[in-house]
């Protein structure tokens, strides 16, 4: 009786749970995205397939599929699926879960899947408490985290589990997800007539920022809160998928010129010292789905080109901003990209690190001339009598027009000496600027008579 009792319960909670909940996909063919792990033939996939899964950890951002994930394999397994959760369990649980798995195999002969969720919150003690029943088979782990495991999971775990990176969903197939949850009649809202403008799905999908789980919830509210017109169908505009999901829609397509002309605005901004107006592009990228790495590639430039040796620390400052980006993520990954935004914006500027192109463009016209013999690498990749032969010829050269003058023999480290091919005169590409670190540079410079040759 217990058991039609709890069917029962079972049957009214996944009719009361929320869409996204009912909507997680039950096989592999169902699941949307992820095509890089579990694609027809991947190894994730034939593994599942094949019931012959070992223990994984499954990382990636939420709403990408990995508790689903899991439960497909629980629908596939032979073995005894059980789970815990790591924020409200502990090692007792743990303990508990162990001895039903060891009964099950030395009784039934059955395997265990232990589906751990959120698996990061563990610490390290708890974690090595699951290390021997990996060890010895007793269970096959699997493992869920949103942090970067191979900083929030101790190595002899990792070394006997295989890790596998979720991605976030691309907009294409957050609309999909939502696309199937409006034709599905029995767990989706296919009973209704709901119309989802093209304009809202993609507003939507660009808002959820590859979380499946953000849109289908953002789906539900709308349909549920938009009164239907008279002949019964409830229209999803841009309006209301904007109130749905609490943001307003920006004009800004990644593939347009907004996108260009955005970009633009932000680095002539910080190139034009304005923290603020930096600022708000960036504000205005971000909020509208752009990619943060973009924006930091983009700030390695800057950092280069239009900084350089007035400010040499700026490429350090943007190199430690995406490093930290790269360990913590978002929302906290603003504050990286604000720092080296705001950095950038106020630091002194200077471009003279564009030099290179006038070398390269001579290069291009003139070709490159040979070394001067002093300067040349006195034992080459050459042997026996070849190597004889070539010394004794550079020491000819090199009598007829001086030794290499090792700079350090002389006071502060400086000597005249021709560097550039023979016969070259000194182009002046460089030109350091009287601003910044680059102002004492020019100083240094002038004393040595470097300055002003072209």
């Amino acid at each position: 009786m217990s058991d039609l009792f709890d069917y029962a319960r079972a049957q009214r909670q996944s009719h009361n749970a929320p869409l996204a909940v009912r909507m997680r996909p039950r096989t592999l063919d169902e699941f949307i995205g992820q095509e890089h792990i579990i694609g027809p033939g991947r190894l994730l996939r034939r593994a599942i397939e094949a019931d012959q899964l070992s223990s994984i950890i499954l990382w990636g951002p939420p709403g990408t599929g990995k508790t689903t994930l899991a439960n497909i394999i629980a629908q596939h397994t032979q073995r005894h699926f059980s789970r815990l959760n790591a924020v409200t369990s502990g090692v007792k649980e743990l303990r508990e879960l162990i001895a039903e798995a060891q009964e099950r195999l030395g009784m039934y002969g059955q395997g265990t899947v232990l589906f751990i969720d959120e698996i990061h919150r563990w610490n390290k003690a708890q974690q090595d408490g699951l290390l021997p029943f990996v060890e010895d088979g007793t269970v096959v782990l699997i493992g869920s985290t949103t942090e970067n495991p191979f900083f929030s999971l101790v190595n002899p775990l990792l070394s006997r589990s295989r890790v596998f990176q979720l991605l976030p969903l691309t907009e294409a197939h957050v609309i999909a997800v939502l696309q199937q949850a409006l034709d599905d009649h029995e767990r989706g809202l296919g009973k209704r007539q709901i119309v989802l403008t093209d304009e809202a799905a993609a507003h939507l999908a660009n808002v959820a920022g590859g979380d499946a789980r953000s849109a289908l919830n953002a789906l539900e509210l709308a349909a549920q809160t938009t009164p239907p017109a008279e002949d019964g169908t409830i229209l999803i505009d841009l309006n209301v998928a904007q109130e749905s999901i609490q943001r307003r829609a920006v004009r800004y397509d990644k593939g347009d010129d907004e996108h260009y002309d955005t970009i633009s605005a932000f680095i002539k901004s910080v190139r034009g010292s304005d923290p603020d107006a930096a600022l708000y592009w960036m504000a205005k990228m971000l909020h509208a789905g752009e990619d943060p790495r973009f924006l930091l590639r983009r700030m390695f430039i800057l950092a280069s080109e239009d900084i350089g040796l007035a400010d040499p620390n700026a490429l350090v400052i943007v190199s430690a901003a995406a490093s930290a980006f790269e360990w913590v993520g978002m929302p906290e990954g603003h504050y990286f990209l604000s720092h080296a935004c705001l950095y950038l914006a106020t630091a002194p500027k200077s471009n003279s690190a564009g030099a290179i192109w006038k070398a390269l463009d001579h290069i291009d016209k003139q070709g490159p001339g040979p070394v001067p013999p002093y300067l040349r690498d006195k034992s080459p990749n050459l042997y026996g009598a070849a190597l004889a032969n070539y010394q004794q010829a550079m020491q000819a050269a090199v009598g007829e027009m001086g030794e290499y003058k090792y700079p350090h023999d002389y006071p502060g480290g400086w000597v005249e000496q021709q560097y550039l091919p023979l016969g070259m005169e000194p182009p002046g590409w460089y030109q350091p600027k009287e601003i910044g670190y680059e102002k004492t540079v020019r100083e240094r410079f002038a004393k040595l008579g470097k300055i002003g040759k072209k």
